[in-house]
């Protein structure tokens, strides 16, 4: 096997299920056929619709649509977005109407390049901090923290490692992800369905907001408008800044199926990276489609910090727009390192 897909797999967690599936009541006299054939389409390629009518009703008309907007029997999928997708198809016969579903899967047509790193500097971290969530503004950084009774919310000279602000959260919360948005911090907590918003020089708390069909908080980033919400899955979730209402996700996929696991976010030159919980590693994300366009091989990191019975994982990436580097650390490492990415 050849070793970027070999660093792929062991990178990621890819996953793949059937699909083309008929979802159709007992009583639809019509299902869908596809021009699919396995188990799911690549965005390359025109995906041929057609309508399977065993009763020979006269068709008047057929509305085909994916996941609410109307597409052709004939579609071009490289603007649809990756993962698990729905077609219905909306027969008009006899003054009558009946709807067809299918189920297909859309990967992603190219296998994700394969990325690896040069350490730039080393910088002192608290080893017993349960890294969840990493952003730098103004050149200092950000970091929120996890596990029941130790999670806070912290500004650090990150040259230092001196603590400029901290607060910590009750103890009935598990800290998750992070971002900064128009003069706010917002926090995530894991299972308890519940986000913070915070004033970013004060650290009083102006605000919270529930979690909709996510469930779960995980990873969190924005691209200046928009807020991206991981919860765990393959899913990314696009929140409304103004209301924290999630509007719509992302599915992340390679050319073989979906990661999973999806953690830590950060936005970089209009791209998602995105941590995969244990796999000590970061795909790089389309957030266009949620193509997986790239993967960062971390791994070897691990070894450089200080061996001790509660090391934990590789999570927590940070661009800092000052000194136009990225920055990762782990759960309870006593290292930030600052490094450049180089394909491999």
């Amino acid at each position: 096997m050849p070793l970027f897909k070999f660093l792929i797999i062991i990178i990621l967690s890819v996953t793949i299920t059937s699909c083309g599936s008929n979802t159709n009541s007992k009583k639809n006299d019509f299902s869908i056929n596809s021009s699919i054939k396995g188990k799911s389409v690549s965005n390359n390629e025109t995906l041929s619709l057609s309508i399977n009518n065993p009763k020979n009703h006269k068709i008047d008309s057929i509305v085909y649509t994916l996941n609410g907007k109307q597409i052709t029997a004939k579609q071009d999928l490289k603007s649809i977005k990756l993962g698990k997708q729905t077609i219905e198809a909306n027969i008009y016969y006899d003054g009558k109407n009946q709807v067809a579903t299918l189920s297909i899967i859309i990967v992603n047509s190219e296998a994700p390049k394969v990325f690896t790193y040069n350490i730039i500097n080393e910088y002192p971290h608290d080893i017993t901090s349960y890294t969840q969530g990493l952003e730098f503004f103004n050149d200092n950084l950000y970091e929120s923290t996890g596990q029941r009774g130790e999670s806070k919310l912290r500004k650090l000279d990150y040259k230092t490692g001196e603590v400029l602000n901290n607060i910590n959260l009750a103890n009935e919360y598990f800290g998750e992800g992070l971002t900064i948005l128009n003069s706010s911090i917002y926090q995530l907590t894991w299972q308890s369905n519940i986000g913070f918003v915070y004033d970013i020089e004060t650290f009083d708390k102006k605000s919270s907001f529930k979690y909709g069909k996510s469930k779960e908080g995980w990873g969190l980033c924005n691209n200046g408008k928009t807020l991206y919400k991981s919860d765990g899955t393959e899913s990314i979730w696009i929140l409304n800044a103004n209301t924290l209402t999630e509007k719509e996700k992302l599915q992340v996929y390679t050319n073989k199926g979906k990661i999973g696991n999806l953690n830590e976010l950060e936005w970089i030159n209009g791209k998602i990276y995105a941590n995969i919980y244990q796999r000590n590693g970061v795909a790089i994300i389309n957030p266009k489609n949620g193509a997986v366009e790239g993967v960062i091989d971390f791994s070897p990191l691990k070894k450089l910090v200080k061996q001790h019975q509660g090391l934990d994982v590789l999570n927590g990436i940070a661009y800092n727009s000052v000194t136009n580097t990225i920055f990762v650390t782990g759960k309870r490492w006593d290292k930030l390192f600052e490094v450049e990415i180089i394909e491999k």
